[in-house]
């Protein structure tokens, strides 16, 4: 299940893909106000963001933050990966931290790791295939 603080991080990037690009940088408290999210919840996760290189921050008064890249290239899995690691159910299917199962007789046999790999591979197609810019569309289609 995707936790609440996944569920804050692509909130807010999308209110920073609905922003003109170029555009002056969104205050926090926009940010904060429009998804709905705890500032102090907000501040830790732009801060992981930040520091992923999906967004950049401005200081000062006139202060805020912007997405470093497009839209279009920011998918919802490069984001739930930055808040949450590996999109892999169980460890030993993932690509980026993979670990034996302790209790696993064989890994070529093993059925759960079979189905567990499918449901793996899917997610990741899917969320890595869902850019910003494609959910904010389908938002405004929607509409």
């Amino acid at each position: 299940m995707l936790t609440q603080r996944s569920r804050y991080a692509l909130r807010a990037m999308l209110v920073l893909a609905g922003e003109q690009a170029g555009g002056p940088p969104v205050p926090m408290s926009r940010i904060a106000t429009e998804a709905v999210i705890p500032r102090k919840f907000l501040e830790i996760i732009l801060g992981e963001l930040r520091n992923a290189g999906f967004v950049l921050s401005t200081r000062g008064k006139a202060g805020g933050f912007h997405l470093a890249r497009p839209a279009h290239l920011i998918s919802f899995g490069d984001i739930i990966r930055t808040i949450e690691g590996p999109l892999a159910l169980v460890p030993c299917v993932s690509r980026t931290a993979y670990k034996r199962c302790n209790d696993c007789r064989s890994e070529t046999d093993c059925a759960i790791r079979r189905a567990m790999m499918i449901v793996r591979d899917d997610t990741a197609r899917i969320l890595d295939g869902t850019s910003l810019a494609g959910a904010t569309a389908q938002e405004l289609a929607a509409a």
